[in-house]
């Protein structure tokens, strides 16, 4: 069976579970990704003698299996995945972590229950059968671990982790295109776990020649192992260990090595840059455009990348917002490499994006190719006072604010689908957007004393929402404030005239009246001809999208990640002309539902077919650290204790589609269910309280059961007869006296010790001894010489006769006490304590029906799960994909593009409703008010004999 994403996921984080405690997520990590890694290459190149990863006898997961509850177990994990290591030339790379370390992992019996448990998580994962973009799914897993480890590592340890989502910023923006050919290169002189490089190389259609170094070991070993989760096998060889800046890895001789492209994020603020380096006499000459701070080091990787790129390289490189506008030797650097041409263009980042830090980051696009060097016609110093200021020409420069484009996640910020598809668009488009990008001249950024600030060209803010003196004064609301929602009236020109009439007095022109109050305006939108014919023209670009994405011919060994990038493309594309939608935010709703649920279901579609969608799991319990079982995911039903959830089509679909008249049964079963719980509840509040009715029948919030229900009953229909029929309750009184008198009369006969001998063979086998027996053997005895037994055996009967006799007497009388309490609801309906009983019946008949109910309830769900079960591997292939694509897909995203066409309106409603609110008592009609509550409190005040001068 396919692994979901979800499920992998949750594996691996609870392998991390069994860790933490011992070491902290920079410690735990390199275990855990140990074991991913050994898993992935034990289940995909084991037995397979061409395999780019050998698997020698005795080195793979299976071996680790076998380890299991061993007092070695951390022992013979070291020994596995050393031979695995050396077979493979991957000495430091995947034997880092030392998995006999007693003071990481516990002693004894505790570091065997931890490595047991550990390898059992993954021992549950097969990582073979994954065809369909397997190696994406554990790169992807791998993202996922690293992501939560640099959460929880903190600012001091989450740097070698860059956010997936920047790293796809800058892959995208650095120039790779359809034709770039796959010997191009691409380098990343800080490379951390390699998830930029990796990002690079996806953008070029046959990959790209990966090169990279990184100070860390550990790190740069987690980076080998993520080339090889991710295919890049043969990678691993140009990634290397050690310090860039003083002992680079790429060399051409005496000279660095160049690349087609670099893309990096290095350490912000380096204070240690110059270790090992001489800045000044550095023998690879990066440092013509000036020498950065001595203890700041953010423009050294920059101007390192900017040497090791050809002549026709490109670069994306991360650094901190300060290299924008700090001054100094930056400010130097800064003019020398404008000047040169070699900045394309500066994306500004929202803040806390980073794991290492929580500072604003910018992205720096270097494109040597296209560089143009800057020609200044006159020349000297100059500022923005001089009278004439000299003539420059050169590169203009892109610039993109993208500050305000996130969403919170945890305590960072996170770039959402929309945010990245937005940036990458607009620049690499060149579009100019209000508040948003421009293409700067380089004669203002001259002007500007090649200060790159981006606040100082792109205005972010929101206009300001100005107050109208004159309104608040003799009210109105202004038509500048009108006219500001033009971007609504362009498509509701209607509703405008519905919402505002001009003012008619011609010195107030430029205001106009609210038409409908101010409560009522989302309703008059919404009701109105204008919107439902918006509404339903913006559902048409997703019905056209519908026949374009062909949902329905997802096929075994597709790829997921090229099939959501071509369907939500068409999505955005679809909705490029839309009007007031954002196309970027319907691109949102699908790639939101794609991460939450879409993905999980095409994973299993292109592994296991369509025939998937006619699996109903038997979900299997495990048990937790306490020995009870738990279930890992939610089922959909239970049916003889055994739970069952749908694979891909939930049990809703099913039902909706082929049981809806079983379902409608029980939905009306349940509403007379509610009804009756609602009247039990009802009567409970109304006469449960002290010396009411059914005051027995509350013990703070439970729920009376059936024996209180009873006894509480009974009690109420003693006191009737008590009250209204002495004679009656004195003789059932009497009667019920004699009949416990008879039966301890009975029972200490049957219990005297010179009677227990003749009992004890007569006994049934519930130990009990009955007349039948007693007479069986009086018969047996007849006239043998055993006198004694037969007088005790005839008094037994005696004694059982008499209890008999009692017992039928009273049965009588207690059917008198019926037939009188029927009566006595009759006679006696105004008696307070008849009344009682009349509640306590009532409250006892809703209870019956309320089992009743609950039976019938449950007897129907049981046959409809029962069908379920019947139906789902019957259900044709054609009504599969309808199930799935129509019903559960195209649903859930239409219901979410109407949210999103409703929530656009409601803010043309709120902005309305605000304005009309803001000026709907202007200060004459204030001030008129407090007047007359002014006279009002005078006039009472008066009237109390009380009078203010």
């Amino acid at each position: 069976m396919a692994i979901k994403k979800t499920e992998l996921y949750s594996s691996l984080w609870a392998s991390c579970d069994e860790l933490r405690g011992g070491m902290d997520a920079s410690q735990y990590k390199d275990y855990v990704l140990t074991m991913l890694f050994m898993k992935y290459v034990s289940d995909k190149y084991k037995g397979d003698p061409y395999g780019m990863i050998v698997v020698p006898e005795g080195a793979s997961y299976d071996d680790m299996i076998a380890a299991k509850n061993d007092k070695e177990i951390g022992d013979k994990i070291n020994k596995i995945i050393s031979a695995l290591a050396e077979e493979n030339d991957l000495k430091g790379v995947i034997d880092v972590a030392d998995f006999n370390d007693e003071d990481k992992l516990g002693k004894g019996k505790e570091m065997v229950d931890r490595l047991t448990k550990l390898v059992g998580i993954f021992q549950g994962l097969d990582l073979s059968s994954n065809r369909a973009g397997g190696d994406d799914l554990l790169g992807d897993a791998y993202e996922y671990l690293m992501r939560h480890f640099a959460t929880e590592s903190g600012k001091s340890k989450g740097q070698f982790y860059t956010p997936s989502e920047v790293s796809q910023i800058l892959a995208k923006v650095v120039g790779i295109t359809e034709d770039t050919p796959q010997d191009a290169t691409v380098y990343d002189p800080t490379c951390g776990s390699g998830s930029l490089l990796l990002k690079a190389s996806d953008e070029a259609p046959r990959g790209l020649s990966i090169f990279g170094q990184e100070m860390d070991v550990t790190t740069s070993a987690l980076s080998k192992m993520n080339m090889i989760l991710h295919g890049h096998v043969s990678d691993i060889r140009t990634i290397a260990q050690g310090n860039t800046l003083s002992s680079p890895a790429f060399k051409n001789g005496a000279a660095l090595k160049t690349f087609d492209f670099a893309v990096a994020n290095p350490p912000f603020s380096n204070k240690n840059w110059t270790s090992g380096l001489n800045p000044e006499a550095d023998i690879y000459d990066r440092f013509t455009w000036g020498i950065p701070p001595e203890k700041n080091g953010d423009y050294t990787f920059l101007l390192h990348i900017i040497k090791s790129l050809k002549s026709t390289g490109k670069g994306a490189v991360i650094l901190p917002h300060g290299v924008l506008f700090r001054g100094n030797a930056e400010a130097t650097i800064r003019e020398n490499l404008i000047k040169q041409g070699y900045i394309k263009g500066i994306i500004g980042l929202p803040a806390n994006l980073f794991y290492g830090t929580g500072i604003p980051a910018c992205i720096i696009v270097i494109d040597k190719e296209h560089a143009q060097k800057a020609i200044i016609e006159s020349s000297g110093s100059f500022t923005e006072d001089d009278a004439e200021l000299p003539t420059i020409s050169g590169r203009p420069i892109f610039m993109i604010d993208a500050s305000k484009g996130f969403i919170k996640d945890g305590n960072k910020n996170r770039l959402r689908s929309q945010d990245i598809h937005k940036i990458v668009d607009v620049f690499n488009k060149g579009l100019e957007l209000e508040r948003y990008s421009r293409l700067v001249e380089i004669d203002e950024i001259a002007a500007n004393n090649y200060n790159l600030n981006i606040p100082r060209y792109i205005d972010s803010s929101e206009p300001e929402d100005l107050h109208d003196l004159s309104a608040h004064l003799q009210g109105g609301i202004p038509n500048r404030d009108i006219d500001a929602l033009e971007h609504y009236w362009r498509v509701f020109p209607s509703i405008r005239a519905t919402l505002f009439k001009p003012e008619p007095n011609p010195k107030r022109s430029g205001y106009s009246h609210a038409l409908v109050e101010a409560s009522q305006v989302k309703s008059t939108i919404l009701a109105h001809q204008e919107f439902k014919d918006f509404a339903a023209r913006s559902l048409l670009p997703f019905k056209q999208w519908i026949s374009v994405a062909k949902l329905k011919e997802i096929k075994v060994g597709d790829n997921p990640k090229n099939f959501i990038f071509t369907i939500s493309e068409n999505l955005l594309n679809s909705y490029a002309n839309s009007d007031l939608l954002s196309k970027y935010d319907i691109y949102q709703i699908l790639m939101d539902y794609w991460a939450d649920t879409m993905q999980d279901d095409v994973y299993v579609l292109v592994q296991d077919d369509w025939q998937a969608g006619n699996r109903l799991r038997l979900l299997l319990p495990v048990k937790d650290d306490k020995g009870k079982n738990v279930y890992k995911e939610p089922h959909d039903f239970i049916l003889n204790k055994s739970r069952y959830k749908g694979e891909l089509i939930p049990t809703p679909l099913v039902i909706a589609k082929y049981f809806s008249a079983e379902q409608d049964h029980i939905d009306s079963l349940k509403v007379s269910l509610e009804g009756v719980q609602s009247e039990m509840q009802q009567l409970l509040e109304e006469h449960g309280g002290e010396d009411m009715a059914l005051e027995l029948f509350t013990d703070g919030d439970k729920k009376p059961n059936k024996a209180v229900i009873t006894n509480c009953v009974f009690e109420w229909e003693e006191t009737v007869v008590n009250l209204l029929n002495r004679p009656l309750a004195n003789s059932i009184s009497a009667k019920r006296t004699e009949l416990a008198n008879s039966e301890q009369s009975l029972s200490e006969f049957e219990n005297d010790p010179e009677h227990k001998a003749v009992f004890e063979s007569l006994l049934n086998n519930k130990g009990k001894l009955t007349k039948t027996n007693v007479n069986k053997r009086i018969k047996a005895i007849g006239e043998l010489d055993t006198a004694n037994e037969l007088v005790t055996l005839n008094s037994y009967i005696n004694l059982s006769n008499d209890v008999a006799t009692v017992k039928k007497e009273l049965k009588s009388l207690e059917a008198q006490k019926a037939e009188f309490i029927v009566r006595a609801l009759e006679l006696y309906g105004d008696d307070e304590n008849v009344e009682c009983l009349k509640i306590a019946y009532q409250y006892q008949s809703l209870a019956e029906k309320e089992t009743l109910l609950n039976s019938e309830i449950k007897d129907a769900e049981n046959t409809l799960y029962q069908l379920l079960i019947d139906k789902y591997p019957t259900i044709p292939l054609t009504e599969v994909k309808e199930l799935i694509v129509d019903d559960k897909w195209l649903a859930t995203l239409q219901a979410n593009i109407i949210a999103e066409i409703e929530r656009v309106t409601q803010q043309m409603a709120n902005r309305v409703r605000q304005l009309e609110e803001r000026y709907s008592t202007p200060l004459p009609t204030l001030s008129k008010s407090v007047d007359d509550l002014s006279d009002k409190v005078a006039s009472h005040l008066k009237a109390m004999g009380l009078e203010i001068g």
